[in-house]
């Protein structure tokens, strides 16, 4: 009997195609995420009338229900196989969920307020992650190469970042083109992924081979979590994955303030960010490179040395220093291409610590845990950031801020990030699983799943 495309089975051999294929959902995914941070608080209190307060609101505790839904999915992702796989019924259900919240999001109707804003953004919150984080779980069991599992991640963070660029540049070109409403961008947005996201789900689904999960041995929930927290890789790792998100999330969130407030930049901001996230994109087969010859934490932690000694000069920047603050963001954007690639590719070798002791293959539970990481170094940033500057006095909303409280801002902005991210690279500079400790983990799964199968 032929066995159908979309079942699991076993692997063969990845190519580049396999590698695209793979990724592409992530790019219409990450073009969905533009609206909710950047569009949907404005047009909602603008044109809708809800207070931007209670947005700011609703939005944080859509984010939080978000965040405890992670491990409930991930689990869910581990434990329910189909005969198509543990993966893709979440990606394929998932798509037509996102979108379908998405329209409602972005296209609401007249009388739409904080119920429905909050309703929608949970959803579509819950929508995204019942597609990223089994994806990302799928990317992780793709390979049980050291080296490749970079690669499948480049390919995939990759887009991820050209989703963001072309969800950011598409209501500019919108503009140009003549479209000048009010909820342009939100309805260019969401026609922009109505298009990718099911073609690329599709192609996922059908390019992409799904391995067939790993047992040979069952654990109750209370062992498995301590046989999680045994795992001193896993521990060192989503701590330095938790204070280095908080070194990018620092600079994200006061990115505005900094180049309005201090840099005096005009309208040069969008630009700036095509040059950083460009610059990562670019780099990304530099540090694959690298990556392939030495070992992956050494590689990711020189790139983070890398970005300190760039952001260091932050701090030293003034009005009309925009030229210096652009080299600064393509030198230290550089370093974003080791920063998406090579973190998520060492959480696949953590796993396979993991598997090998526990006899499951819990990928999705341990990336689950790895977003909510991810969150909270967001949200740490947002409440680190703005109740310090309050203590300084510095009002955004103010052109005459003082000379200390624009110095606070361009150390938080600048040297603190470097603070978190010098402790990550203590913390994963003798990582413990190398190229030879990843085989050996290996093989060691395979003798017993050989002996557990008699």
């Amino acid at each position: 009997m032929r066995r159908n495309l979309f079942s699991p089975g076993r692997i063969g051999k990845l190519g580049t195609r396999h590698y695209f294929a793979y990724g592409l959902p992530a790019l219409p995914l990450a073009a969905l995420t533009v609206p909710v941070y950047i569009y949907i608080p404005p047009y909602y209190a603008q044109q809708l009338g809800v207070d931007l307060a209670l947005i700011g609101i609703l939005l944080l505790v859509a984010r939080i229900l978000d965040a405890v839904s992670d491990p409930v999915i991930g689990l869910l992702s581990d434990r329910w196989e189909t005969r198509w796989g543990r993966r893709k019924p979440w990606i394929a259900g998932g798509s037509v969920a996102a979108l379908v919240t998405a329209f409602m999001l972005c296209l609401p109707p007249d009388d739409a307020g904080g119920v429905y804003l909050f309703f929608w953004s949970v959803a579509l919150y819950l929508a995204w992650t019942a597609i990223s984080l089994p994806h990302n779980a799928w990317g992780a069991e793709l390979s049980t190469d050291y080296n490749e599992r970079s690669h499948i991640v480049a390919w995939r963070e990759a887009l991820t970042v050209i989703g963001t660029l072309c969800a950011t540049g598409l209501p500019g070109l919108l503009i140009a083109v003549g479209m000048t409403g009010a909820n342009a961008p939100l309805v260019g947005i969401f026609l922009f992924a109505a298009f990718l996201l099911p073609l690329g789900s599709l192609l996922a689904l059908r390019m992409v081979p799904e391995p067939e999960p790993v047992h040979f041995a069952h654990r109750d929930w209370r062992a498995g979590l301590r046989i999680i927290w045994r795992n001193k890789p896993f521990r060192a790792l989503i701590i330095a994955f938790l204070l280095n998100g908080m070194a990018n999330s620092l600079p994200a969130t006061l990115f505005l303030l900094f180049a309005t407030h201090v840099l005096e930049s005009g309208n040069a901001q969008a630009a700036i960010l095509f040059a950083y996230f460009g610059a990562g994109v670019v780099a990304v087969p530099f540090w694959l490179k690298l990556a392939d010859r030495y070992a992956k934490h050494r590689v990711w932690a020189m790139s983070l040395l890398w970005a300190c000694a760039v952001f260091l000069w932050v701090p030293f920047l003034g009005a009309g220093d925009l030229w210096a603050f652009v080299a600064i963001s393509i030198l230290s954007g550089i370093s974003l291409g080791a920063d998406i690639v090579l973190p998520a590719s060492m959480q696949a070798d953590v796993v396979d610590a993991d598997t090998a002791e526990s006899g499951e293959q819990r990928t999705g539970f341990y990336f689950a845990l790895w977003g909510v990481a991810t969150k909270l170094s967001l949200a740490g940033a947002v409440g680190l950031a703005f109740p310090v500057l309050d203590l300084l006095g510095f009002d955004a909303q103010s052109d005459a801020n003082g000379a200390s409280a624009l110095l606070g801002l361009s150390l938080l902005y600048g040297l603190v990030p470097v603070g978190f991210k010098l402790v990550s690279v203590m913390l994963i500079w003798n990582f413990p699983i190398d190229a030879a400790a990843q085989h050996a983990l290996r093989e060691q799964i395979a003798a017993r799943t050989a002996s557990a199968r008699g």
